[in-house]
């Protein structure tokens, strides 16, 4: 193995893209081993990633462990060993006597030299780094742009809302002012991201709609607004159910909107013949205390299970009475809000063909229930 010892001295720099040990000799055990450099602490260190089924080992060693490390496992576990650099390709083959093999091939474009970064960074729509001044207000980053730690699942949060957003650009006009709700606001987080995604930094003529019951918040978020020349983003107190501010609306957003709230809010969503609807509900109570069906009895005498199912069930009985009013309909995975546990979001976007869906129902009939959001709709005779 000296040969091996003697290019492995060579080969562990920085220049080093990465290696992978694989043709384990025992099936059993650890199927690969692949290795990078990193960076941590300003330190050159190695992560190697094993696998073993399904899982993956971690580790970090400095240089001269890993070679030591990458001596053992060749001699005893792997039979082969693929070195990238920057300008060649190296592979070592280990017979089953032992006899080294070792082969070189010169890349005919040198590779950029590696990321030397412990944990990669991903890229988000709102840049670590780059202060935003609403997300320097609501304490999520420091005036640099840094994010607060204690706030970063509300920054990924943010984030992950922006992408929704964004996969729905295509059906956003530009040329007029659009305009869009958000029901339910609160302290806005979301109202001031989507505001300043689509105007600041894509130039969407808007006017953005937050309302909100608490009096409190809705005066801190229009003296947010105003502090910003935010001009086309107003916050109103007020409920969903009796709003009738606005004759016509583009986008519908309601946000937490506690149970029954979100069905009054996706009505006026159809009443207003919104493009592009985004919803994430929450506190599914109306048929949880509906709900009773005797083929699913032994399901549903726990409270806990009968409370999830309900909850789903809402849920996708509010997207079918969307399909049913002409749009198209996913049920996507959102971050856990602060206060809640809920993590599904309804994106509807508006085709123009809608159609009836007679298993819902009959869905309804079996689980005896009657949501409310089918109630509206039967009572404006619009099913």
């Amino acid at each position: 193995m000296e040969e091996l010892k003697i290019l492995l001295e060579e080969c562990v720099c920085e220049k080093l893209i990465h290696m992978t040990a694989s043709g384990a000799r025992d099936k059993d055990g650890i199927s690969k081993v692949r290795i990078r450099p990193v960076l941590q602490k300003g330190s050159l260190m190695f992560q190697s990633a094993a696998r073993k089924g399904k899982q993956e080992f971690h580790s970090n060693r400095d240089r001269d462990e890993l070679i030591g490390d990458v001596l053992k496992f060749m001699e005893e576990d792997f039979r082969q060993l693929q070195i990238q650099m920057q300008d060649e390709l190296i592979t070592v083959l280990i017979s089953k006597k032992g006899k080294v093999t070792i082969k070189r091939k010169k890349s005919v474009t040198k590779l950029d030299a590696p990321v030397l970064m412990h944990n990669r960074k991903k890229h988000y729509i709102l840049e670590e780094g780059i202060p935003v001044p609403f997300l320097i207000d609501l304490g999520v980053q420091t005036a640099e742009g840094r994010i607060v730690h204690a706030r970063y699942d509300k920054f990924r949060q943010i984030n992950r809302f922006l992408e929704f957003v964004q996969d729905i650009l295509p059906q956003m006009e530009k040329g007029r002012e659009l305009t869009i709700l958000d029901f339910g606001c609160g302290k806005s987080y979301l109202t001031f991201a989507l505001y300043y995604y689509l105007k600041i930094l894509n130039g969407y003529d808007i006017r953005v709609i937050g309302l909100d019951l608490k009096e409190d918040v809705i005066a801190r978020c229009n003296a947010l607004a105003e502090k910003y020349g935010y001009d086309k983003l107003t916050f109103l107190t007020g409920d969903i159910a009796d709003y009738e501010g606005v004759s016509k609306v583009d986008m519908v957003v309601t946000l937490h909107a506690c149970d029954t709230a979100t069905d009054y809010a996706l009505e006026k969503a159809l009443e207003w013949d919104a493009k592009v609807i985004l919803s994430v509900p929450c506190c599914q109570h109306e048929l949880n205390k509906q709900m009773e069906n005797e083929i699913l009895k032994p399901v549903l005498k726990y409270g806990l299970i009968k409370e999830r199912i309900a909850a789903l069930v809402t849920d996708a009985l509010r997207a079918g009475r969307l399909e049913e009013a002409g749009y198209q309909v996913q049920i996507l995975e959102f971050i856990d809000m602060e206060h809640t546990p809920k993590n599904i979001l309804i994106r509807a976007v508006k085709t123009g063909k809608p159609y009836e869906i007679k298993e819902l129902d009959a869905c309804e009939k079996f689980l005896g229930v009657d949501p409310l959001l089918g109630r509206l709709r039967k009572e404006k005779g619009e099913m």
